[in-house]
This record gives C-alpha cells, structure tokens and sequence, in this order.
C-alpha cells in the first residue's frame, strides 16, 4: 500500500469513527468515548486534511464550521410540495377531522400515527446515494430557500448515511434546543443586541443567515418526522419510514406511537400535556397522521395542507386580553419593537396593559392584529408578552399589522440587514434613538444617575437641555433650578449624583456608552484588559480578539465605534469635565473561579442572570449546556434535562449551599459575602 493511499483509508476511517460517535452523542445522548479522545480523532482527521488539501469534501465532520458567505439564498421549487396542517383546538374537533377521514376513505384507515409537533422550521433533506446534497425550506410549500451550507452544521444530522437508499426526501424541522437558546439570548444580552423572543425564532433567524460560520455557533437540531420520495427501498406506511430513518441514523423523535385508529394513540394528548415542558425543546401540539400511503393518496390535499393529517395544538399559557392598539417602540439601538396595548389583565401579581410583540417577524407569524383577543403570559416571569391569538374572537375587518417603511419618531426610512430579523432606523441622530441612549447611558449598570429618571430626562430633552452622555456634566445648575418641578435642592442634588457617577470605573462607562455588543461582560474584559479609554480607542481587532472572551463581532464593533468621529468627540468631552476614563487593575486573587465551568439549570433563590454575574465575576465561565468539559452542574428545583445529561456524563451536581462552599474553598468567603 503506498504512503497516499494509506492516508486517504485512514481519513476514511476516522470519518466512519468521528460519524459513529457523532450520532452516538447528539442522536442517542449515550456516547461511548471521553470528549478528550473524541477530540484527538478530529484533530487527527484535520491535521491530515491540512497536509493534503485534495482529502477534503463537502461532507467531511470538518466541514461542519460553515464556509464563506453567501451572497444571496437560491430559490427551489419542491419536487413534493411541503403543505401544511390544519390545526385543532378540542378534541370534538379532533373527532371531527377523524370522522371525515373515515367517510372519505369509505372504512376504517388501515393505522395511524401520532407524533409530538415540534414547533420549528419546516426544512427538505435531500440525500443522494447516501449523500447530504442539499436542504432547503418550506418557503411557500412550492418553492423554498437552498440553506445547504446551514443545514450541514448541524451535528446531529449525518452528512452520510451507510445502506441508504440511492434517492431518499427527507422531511423535517430545524429547532433551537431550549438550553441552547438561554446561550445564545445571554450571549446577545452581554453583547448588548437584540434577544430573540423565541427558540422558533431564533431558528427562523439563523436557518437562512448568508453566512453558515455563525450558524454554526447557533447550535441549531433537527428532528426527521417522514420520507418525502424514496428510490430503491419499497415502503408502504408512515411507521415503516420512520422506523428506516431511525435505522439509517438519522434523528428521529422517538416519542411517536402506532395504532389501529384515534382511539388507540388519542392518549399521547394528556400524556404529554404537561410532560412536554421538561423537554429540552419547544413543542406545541401532537401531529396525527395516516398510516397507509395509498390512503394518505386517496384523502389528497387542499391547495394549502393536507387532508391525511391534523395537528392538535395545545392552548397557549397566559390569560386572555383583547388588543386595544399597536404601537411601535424605537430603541437605543434604532431598533423598530412592535407593542400590544392590551386592555389591563391581572397576571402573576401586577396588572399588565402592554405587552412586546417582540418584532415583526414574530408578530407575522402569531398574526397579531387591533381588535384580538390574545393569550398574554410573562416571559421569565417579569416581561409580559403576547403568545397566542384566538381566531375564533378576532373581529370582522381587523387588519393584519405592516412593517412600517420609516421611522415613527424621525421619518427615515428604515433598513433590514440580511439574516437579522430586526427593523432599524438608520438614523443615529433620531430623537427616540437619542432619548433611549440616554436612558440606558443613566440607568442601574451604566452610570447610575437615579436623580434622572424618565420624566426628568424627557423634560431635559424637550428643552434641548441634553444632547449626548457628555452634556449631562455641562448643565448648568442655574438654568436647571428655574425649571418647573426643579428649584435649586433638586438641581444640587442632581450635580452631586454626576460627580459620584464621574468616578466610576471604566467599565461601567463603557457598558453605559451603549457601544454595539458590548455588554457589562465585555465591557468589563476589555477595560481590565487596556487599562484606559485612550487604549482602548487607540486598540485595533487584533490586538482586541487577543482578549479572552472577545471575538471578531465584538472587537469589530469596538473599533468602528471609536471610529465615528461624533463618538469621539462625545469622549473627549467626557474626559474634559471630569469622568473618569480608567479602570483598576485586578489580580488573581479576585478571580478565584477562573477555570471552572458551571452550568445553570432549575428554579434558584436568586434569578439566573444574577448568579451568571456573580460566578462571572468571580472568574468562572457559565455555560449554557451540560458537556464532558462542565465542572459543576448548579441545579435548582423542577431541574430538567441538564440534571439528566450532567448524571450521564458524570457532572459533580451541587445545590446552592454547595455552590457557596464550593467558593468557600476557593476564596475563603461565600458567594454573596463579598
């Protein structure tokens, strides 16, 4: 055997092995091998990859980090349509659709299926002797959006498939585990960007993102629920289909359940009524299907969805309000929110009369409109959002709800960049932009100003009397104490709380400066990184990704901020009257966590977020998923599947007591007694 092809069977070879493992872990959630020698193999198969370049193919475990932008997404039109599913509210309803069924088919269907109904993004699969050619989304059901090079960073889903098939039609849906989503929206909240209202939408963000490195990093899964075509392999029902995806490796629910008709798979609907919430993703419902394919021909299909199947859907939480009016928000960031006023409903102890309908791509999609009644529920218990509408209720003419063309408060036409679901106004000089600045420039975190609160600093805008962070230290006390509502005390007050804000640390003013993607995270990292604002500024992204925890988006932002001469200007004027634009050097000995990764998960005494900040600033890293590099696993009450995936894996668990001591260990002090 020559040197060549030596290597080229042991790339083989360690692809069979790297897929074989791969479908072990995030297929079955039962691996076999120690993240360490899973990382050997793959760093081995990369190592001879680089050396010879001609080993590399599309379909190699390697590849799975996504390639160089797209410019554009390339439309397919389906070979099957993918049409939709009526859906049921109540089980008469249910009867009802199994009812036509039977009269339709002249008899008893010959089995049927039930299936949870994942609450994702409806993706084609289409493999080709065995290989993963191409994916592509429901779109209209005739024709959709090519996201191959999205779909093949998905590691649950094989690149190949051995004995497969020489043609095979996968169906499927693209969904963001909720454990994953946590990561990404605490991600985003660090970096100071819009969250995401939903795992759904954020699968719908990131499916059709141009550029597939960061759908890599989106950690998106898939479920295969049913074989769209198939060549060379004889299939008769929907059963024998899902039982050869699971046989071909390919991820499939295994919650799903056969019988001979409604009455022996109707019970998957209370078993799974409350169960579903301790799942690690979002399901909506339970889908029942047909089994026969020559009666799933027979019953056929309506223009929009099929008549072979129904989804029922389980009412959303929340109570129900009725939607008095739609307004939209503009923030600190341009960013276009459209908001529910909502006839007041009392929900978890406060009344609650507005509402986030989060964007506009969510409120398409629950179809929100003025007039309807909605089901409101509060999203981590404190922001009240809008989750379902009855359609049953929506009155005659209600009119669906358009993305506006310019911006409410200036007028400038808005912008969408590709990939985001977020509406801007472009416009940094905006008056709502400009006001929200402020707010979020004086508020607790930033530099905590509380003698500005809303009224106050609205009233300081209305009268010019404020443009900019810098402005706040050029008012002059006089002119502020003739003010209605002011006087001289209150005008005191207000110039000794700027002059202890003038004092705080650099990182606090530059999580207040409000610089794209950087959180009180990252704002802290690179303020104890440089030391000063003039370093800072003075930074390029270079030297900036050297810094741990900092990456290419964060240091881009940082350097086009300092960019703009406007923002300059604003620091260079901080720096005159006094605020100070330095930050004090920390040693280890204040970092006594760093090395150790937690993750959350469960009902704590404190929020989350709080406890992330405190073991963040204490040094340690918080993760949003359990793995073989986890340290602790910190689990509180009605703990999900992290405490399952942590006992797998042999994760040291701890409640909160154990937390503590463990910080007592390593610093002498508890958690919270610093």
């Amino acid at each position: 055997m020559t040197p060549d092809e030596s290597v080229r069977r042991r790339v083989e070879e360690l692809r069979r092995l790297i897929r074989h493992h791969d479908e072990l872990y995030f297929v079955k959630a039962d691996p076999e091998i120690s993240d360490l020698e899973y990382d050997r193999l793959f760093a081995e198969l990369k190592r001879l990859e680089q050396e010879d370049p001609v080993l590399v193919t599309p379909d190699s475990p390697t590849q799975r980090v996504g390639g160089e932008p797209l410019s554009e997404l390339e439309a397919v039109r389906h070979a099957v349509p993918m049409l939709s599913l009526d859906n049921t509210y109540s089980r008469d309803d249910l009867d009802a659709w199994y009812g036509r069924v039977v009269r339709q088919l002249g008899h008893e269907p010959g089995g049927l299926t039930a299936e949870l109904k994942i609450d994702g993004i409806s993706i084609s699969l289409l493999y080709d002797d065995g290989r993963l050619v191409r994916g592509v989304t429901r779109g209209s059901g005739l024709v959709g959006d090519d996201v191959t090079a999205n779909i093949r960073t998905i590691r649950q889903l094989p690149l190949v498939l051995e004995a497969a098939p020489s043609m095979l039609e996968v169906r499927g849906e693209v969904y963001m585990a909720r454990s994953a989503f946590e990561a990404l929206n605490r991600q985003r909240r660090a970096e100071e960007v819009p969250e995401f209202a939903n795992p759904r939408n954020a699968t719908a963000g990131s499916i059709r993102l141009l550029d597939s490195r960061i759908a890599a990093q989106r950690r998106l899964s898939v479920w295969c629920y049913q074989i769209a075509r198939c060549e060379g392999r004889s299939i008769e029902r929907h059963s024998e289909a899902m039982g050869l995806l699971s046989e071909l490796g390919l991820p499939v629910n295994p919650e799903w359940k056969a019988g001979r008709g409604l009455g022996d798979v109707v019970g998957v609907l209370d078993g799974w009524r409350e169960r579903r919430r301790q799942l690690d993703f979002e399901t909506d419902g339970v889908v029942f299907k047909i089994d026969r394919f020559d009666e799933q021909a027979q019953l056929g299909a309506t223009a929009r969805a099929v008549r072979w199947a129904v989804a029922y859907k389980y009412a959303p939480e929340g109570k129900q309000s009725r939607v008095l009016d739609i307004v939209v928000q503009v923030g600190r960031t341009g960013v276009l929110t459209p908001v529910a006023n909502l006839k007041p409903v009392a929900i978890a102890g406060s009344t609650v009369a507005r509402a986030t309908l989060h964007n506009f791509e969510e409120l398409a999609r629950l179809d929100v409109r003025v007039g309807d009644t909605v089901w409101v529920a509060k999203g981590g218990d404190v922001i009240p959002k809008v989750v379902g509408v009855d359609t049953a209720e929506r009155p005659d003419g209600a009119q669906p709800f358009p993305v506006p063309a310019a911006c409410p408060a200036c007028g400038s036409t808005v912008v969408r960049e590709a990939g985001e679901v977020a509406v801007r106004c472009p416009n940094p000089q905006c008056p709502a932009v400009v006001a929200a600045r402020l707010r979020h420039f004086v508020s607790r975190g930033g530099m905590e100003i509380e003698g500005l609160g809303e009224r106050l600093l609205e009233q300081l805008l209305d009268e010019n009397m404020v443009t900019d962070p810098a402005s706040l230290w050029e008012l002059d006390p006089e002119s502020l104490a003739k003010l209605p509502g002011w006087g001289e005390l209150s005008a005191a007050n207000l110039r000794r709380q700027l002059e202890e804000a003038a004092a705080r640390p650099l990182h606090r003013l530059l999580f207040a400066l409000g610089i794209p993607h950087v959180g009180e995270r990252a704002a802290r990292l690179v303020a104890e990184r440089f030391g000063s604002l003039e370093a800072l500024a003075a930074a390029g992204e270079e030297e900036l990704e050297a810094v741990a925890g900092i990456g290419p988006v964060i240091s881009s932002a940082i350097v086009g901020w300092f960019a703009d001469q406007r923002n300059r200007r604003v620091v260079e004027r901080l720096a005159a009257v006094g605020v100070n634009t330095s930050e004090p050097r920390s040693n280890e000995g204040d970092r006594p966590l760093a090395g150790l990764t937690f993750v959350l998960t469960g009902a704590l005494s404190r929020p989350r977020t709080e406890v992330q900040a405190r073991l963040e600033v204490l040094g340690a890293t918080v993760a949003g998923s359990v793995s073989g590099r986890t340290s602790y696993l910190v689990a509180g009450e009605d703990a999900g599947s992290k405490l399952e995936r942590a006992r797998k894996l042999s994760v040291e668990i701890l409640d909160e007591d154990g937390l503590d001591k463990v910080v007592r260990e390593r610093s002498g002090e508890g958690l919270w007694s610093r």
